[in-house]
């Protein structure tokens, strides 16, 4: 199996605090910690640097024009190409973010750690804020969360984002902090990291919770019919080859792919599956829990995707439908 999650001598590169998370994968913390000491659990204390590109010919080393490779300073190990223009952000840039907040009380380190063999460093901090859904069957509580994705790779921004988790399933969602954009908050490599510009950005959590708390109250209110639901997970699950799609139900539901069929099924078994039963809050938890827990190689393809990758799309498209369709 390929491995996305980054390994050292058998030990997954990351950290978390508390139970173990829905990925199961990392060293236990205790909680109150530092953003510095947790990224120096998750062996994320190490910079990076550019170093001139080149090439051998037959009248000796040449260098590559405007380009340089980015490398890890401590072991020289190889990580992108990049431009000469590109400006590396550090990893303890990154964790500094976060300081201010936990020394206030406002948020607490969570969970943090490298992917594809340290390409994408993350760390994903606790909002002390949350809110729950009243159904008939009992309270359906989410809680908030930002996300910090720092890329070591040509092509790819660093970013933040709010991250809403419901606390029975751990089902994810990453939205974007700029109202105007389904992105999320981009920090660019071609100028200089600029923290303040970042933790601006952190003052819309609030915003982004009242509203996703307004779409959830919509979609809990609101009952699926059958037919409704078939259409809605063809569309997140679609399948890969062309499928003549027929006008009745039955047939249409033929046409469903393994994954949106078993979407359909999950809708029963799903962790908290009694709350909101029949309603399109259910059906988008369906499809955020076969993202986060189901679909893919493993655990940490699976994580890789479900935040960064096809999986954080699908769930992006899942909320964006489920509102519509249930308005």
């Amino acid at each position: 199996m390929a491995h996305e999650l980054t390994m050292v001598d058998g030990q997954a590169q990351m950290a978390y605090v508390g139970d173990t998370p829905w990925h199961g994968l990392g060293v236990p913390v205790q909680a109150g910690i530092s953003p510095q000491e947790m990224m120096d659990v998750a062996g994320l204390n190490w910079h990076v640097k550019k170093t001139p590109l080149t090439y051998t010919t037959d009248e000796g080393t040449q260098a590559v024009p405007s380009q340089s490779a980015l490398i890890v300073e401590e072991s020289g190990q190889f990580l992108s190409v990049v431009g000469n223009d590109w400006n590396p952000i550090q990893n303890h840039e990154a964790f500094e973010l976060f300081n201010e907040f936990c020394e206030n009380g406002d948020m607490e380190m969570n969970t943090a750690g490298s992917l594809k063999d340290n390409q994408i460093v993350w760390g994903l901090a606790k909002v002390k804020k949350s809110f729950s859904l009243k159904t008939p069957q009992g309270e359906d509580i989410v809680d908030s969360y930002f996300l910090f994705s720092n890329p070591h790779q040509f092509g790819r921004a660093a970013d933040v984002r709010f991250t809403p988790i419901r606390v029975v399933c751990n089902n994810t969602l990453t939205l974007s902090l700029n109202s105007k954009s389904q992105a999320s908050v981009k920090v660019s490599h071609r100028t200089a990291f600029d923290k303040d510009s970042v933790l601006s950005m952190l003052g819309l959590a609030d915003q982004k919770m009242d509203t996703y708390q307004e779409a959830a109250e919509l979609l809990v209110s609101k009952k699926a019919k059958h037919d409704d639901l078939v259409k809605y997970f063809n569309e997140i699950f679609p399948n890969t080859y062309k499928a003549k799609v027929e006008k009745s139900a039955k047939k249409f539901e033929e046409t469903l792919s393994k994954t949106a069929k078993k979407a359909l099924n999950v809708l029963e078994t799903q962790p908290g599956a009694e709350l909101g039963a029949g309603t399109w809050w259910s059906a988008f938890n369906a499809a955020t829990y076969l993202v986060d827990h189901e679909i893919g190689r493993g655990v940490d393809t699976r994580l890789q995707s479900a935040w960064f990758g096809q999986g954080q799309q699908k769930k992006t498209k899942a909320l964006m439908l489920a509102t519509e369709m249930a308005s």
